[in-house]
């Protein structure tokens, strides 16, 4: 890929929604954090409870917070995680949030408002930051430690470049932790289901004496191998995992001026990488081909996948006389190690491949992550008065040194080490932040933020005629060095207007900023590509309304951004090798809607969706087609087997989204009986750069059911779940390089749950 050149009646609210939303738009600014101090959460019956996020740092009312902010917590987490799910459940329950991975339950790739990267290099940079316990989480197969004991997640949506400065010009995904408390309790979750899932998942909340307080919170999601392996060569058994996952925090607060909070989380996993299955792909379409087999995968060559990761903060907090300080220092370390047949088929020992379906050549390789370790450090000082004037000032610092091992199979020679390639990589990143919030009465407030930062990488690859490797079909190169840097100043402005004590209006303009990139596997080229700095610039303005005397809620977002310098990760045609590019723009407009509203005594219901137009705007930008013969449907390049992308949407960015849910509750006994329904619709996108009938996916729609008996005393809970109800499986991924293969869906699941509260 190359350039050539270059409490009212229903019909009242809703004409105020209406006049609302105009009203919205025509603000040129972005909105500031209460000053006030947030209401309390706890609903009155017949009313949605208050949600009170961080999103700007400070503890406030989501109706305050000038932006588009969607937030999942409680019941609707224990139902999306019923089956095992890993992090990937999020997928679509949130307007314009897609998340997808190639490696299975261990590296998720996140979109938002169609901005992501499709990239599968261990070292990749992603535009959604992902913010655990207030500690950025960069090296992607940190993103997807799970989800259990979490009191909220929020996805801030647009640019975060001002408060969450860390490669964020898509947003924020942030996840915080039940915290320790001085009450002494606790649950246990137990959960069975076919193919031999067993979930575990408890907490126990110990105070220590007045000062000290812990909370210990374990997770363990096992499943049996569900997918066969009819030859005798290669893995046999596929599709199993052990993931365990583990936290321990303790809180110090010996007077109301100062806290700690020391929190230690470990993960452990094994199991099967994604498979990917030869030639299940009808050419000349997007379908599957007649008579797939979920259950049954010929292959001859290895499939197995750990990782293990450790990580400790610690969160400092003074109260004094007009400020606030805090420190929050982080350390992350993981090791790695990912192996799969990427050709997805099989061939006979020295013989050319030759199934099922024809396969031009064996593809077998394995990525790795020997050595990880991740510091960050954040000290920030904000005001705490009620003036009109309210203030955040800080510092961030930011290492990360890793070695990325990349490994090639000869699948036809006993599997045996025939390819090695190393990277190695250290980033440096330093910031300095500010926010200033003035009331300039007390119905309309202003923010701005501004951020700077500095980002410096050192990168070196090697390919290598390891001692281990008899043989190699590939002579040795390197080192190939880079040494990119980059300054850049993050802003944002923003309003928020109350018309009414059930409405407000914002508007925001922010810019975001992503540091270079490097793609530096070398284990089939012999060339690194650099990714130059991309920046983002968003206009964004909205409605956040309480309804019917707070029986229901309504948040709408209409936006606009435009990328300079986009990257943007492109395959090279018929070699297992990825290459970055820049596009000179990528722009993006759309709707999103977060309603949620209590119908009756007995039903809830929420709904969401989203409208996500993305394009990519390079008249000269080209990219290598897929290596088998696809039914490329872009226009031809200038090269050979080239296709333009200018007028593209960007990969994995569906344009339509959609989310439902519907709860049904009843008393019966001593307790309450209720009918839990979640749904998810998402419609067609490109799974590349370039279009091909083949890697264009369909549109999908996904079903959750659960229903279960709560005791009256809130002790005991039993449901049954299940997940996919419909069993609908199709084609969601693909690798274009070698033959038509494809990655599927997860096929239904069900099973049964118990849930105890002391």
């Amino acid at each position: 890929m190359m350039k050539t050149n270059e409490n009212n009646p229903p019909r009242r609210h809703a004409a105020r929604s209406l006049i609302a939303l105009a009203v919205a738009a025509a603000f040129p600014l972005h909105a500031a954090i209460a000053q006030e101090a947030p209401e309390a959460a706890k609903a009155q019956p017949g009313q949605l409870e208050t949600v009170i996020v961080t999103a700007q740092r400070r503890s406030e009312n989501i109706k305050d917070v000038p932006m588009a902010i969607s937030t999942m917590k409680g019941e609707k987490l224990d139902v999306l995680t019923a089956g095992g799910q890993d992090v990937r459940f999020m997928s679509g329950r949130t307007p314009s949030l897609n998340v997808e991975s190639e490696f299975g339950r261990s590296f998720p790739r996140f979109y938002v408002r169609g901005l992501g990267n499709i990239d599968f290099d261990l070292n990749a940079s992603q535009p959604v930051g992902l913010v655990y316990d207030d500690v950025v989480q960069e090296n992607p197969v940190l993103k997807g430690f799970p989800v259990f004991d979490v009191e909220q997640i929020e996805v801030l949506r647009g640019p975060q470049g001002t408060l969450f400065g860390r490669n964020s010009p898509a947003g924020v995904v942030k996840f915080e932790s039940v915290k320790p408390t001085n009450k002494r309790e606790g649950y246990f979750s137990g959960g069975l289901g076919n193919d031999g899932v067993v979930n575990l998942e408890g907490a126990y909340n110990l105070p220590l004496n007045e000062q000290w307080a812990a909370r210990v919170s374990l997770q363990s999601q096992t499943r049996d191998d569900r997918v066969r392996n009819p030859r005798s060569t290669g893995t046999q058994e596929l599709e199993g995992y052990d993931d365990k996952a583990a936290r321990l925090q303790l809180s110090f607060k010996p007077s109301k001026d100062f806290g700690a909070l020391f929190n230690v989380h470990h993960r452990k996993m094994e199991g099967s990488a994604t498979l990917f299955r030869a030639n299940i792909i009808k050419k000349g379409s997007n379908e599957l081909v007649d008579g797939f087999d979920y259950d049954n995968y010929p292959t001859d060559g290895i499939n197995d996948q750990t990782l293990t990761s450790t990580g400790t903060s610690l969160r400092l907090r003074w109260d004094l006389d007009g400020v606030t300080l805090h420190s929050i220092s982080g350390y992350e370390k993981a090791e790695y190690s990912s192996r799969a047949d990427v050709d997805g088929g099989y061939g006979a020992s020295y013989a050319p491949p030759m199934g099922p379906g024809f396969i031009p050549f064996t593809a077998e390789t394995g990525d790795g992550l020997p050595k990880h370790r991740q510091l960050s450090q954040e000290f920030r000082v904000e005001s705490n008065t009620k003036e009109r004037l309210q203030w955040i000032a800080g510092v961030y610092a930011f290492n990360e040194k890793i070695t990325v091992d990349s490994n090639s199979y000869d699948t036809l020679n006993q599997n045996k080490l025939n390819g090695f390639a190393q990277q190695q990589q250290e980033s440096k990143s330093w910031a300095l932040f500010g926010s200033l919030n003035y009331a300039m009465s007390n119905v309309w407030k202003v923010r701005a933020g501004l951020r700077y930062t500095d980002d410096q990488k050192d990168f070196s690859a090697v390919r290598t005629m390891d001692p281990r490797i008899p043989s190699s079909y590939v002579g040795a190169i390197g080192p190939l060095t880079a040494k990119p840097e980059s300054t850049n100043y993050s802003w944002d402005l923003s309003t928020n207007y109350e018309l009414t004590k059930e409405t407000n209006v914002y508007a925001r303009i922010a810019t975001g900023y992503r540091a270079p990139s490097i793609q530096g596997r070398i284990l089939f080229g012999d060339t690194i590509s650099i990714g130059d700095a991309e920046k983002n610039l968003s206009y964004e303005a909205g409605i956040k309304q309480d309804l019917f005397n707070k029986r229901a809620r309504l948040s709408a977002t209409v936006y606009q951004y435009r990328v300079k310098d986009l990257q943007l990760t492109a395959g090279s045609g018929a070699v297992n090798q990825n290459r970055l590019v820049n596009a000179e723009k990528a722009v993006g407009q759309g709707v999103e809607l977060d309603f949620q509203a209590i119908l009756s005594d007995e039903f809830r219901l929420t709904l969401g969706g989203s409208y996500n137009d993305t394009e990519i705007k390079d008249p000269n930008l080209f990219v290598a087609t897929c290596g088998n013969g696809c039914t490329v449907t872009s226009p031809a390049g200038p090269g050979a087997n080239t296709s333009l992308i200018n007028g593209n949407p960007l990969p994995r960015a569906p344009k339509w989204t959609g989310n439902v849910t519907l709860r049904y509750s009843k008393p019966i006994g001593d307790g309450e009986f209720y009918a839990y329904t979640d749904w998810t619709y998402r419609s067609t996108y490109n799974m590349f750069l370039d279009e091909a009938k083949e890697y264009t996916a369909k549109s999908l729609v996904e079903g959750g059911l659960r229903a279960g008996y709560k005791w009256a005393d809130g002790k005991y809970e039993v449901a049954a779940y299940g997940r996919n109800i419909t069993n609908k499986v199709q084609l969601i991924g693909a690798i274009n390089f070698n033959n038509l293969t494809g990655i599927v869906n997860e096929p239904r699941s069900y099973g049964v749950q118990f849930k105890a509260n002391f």
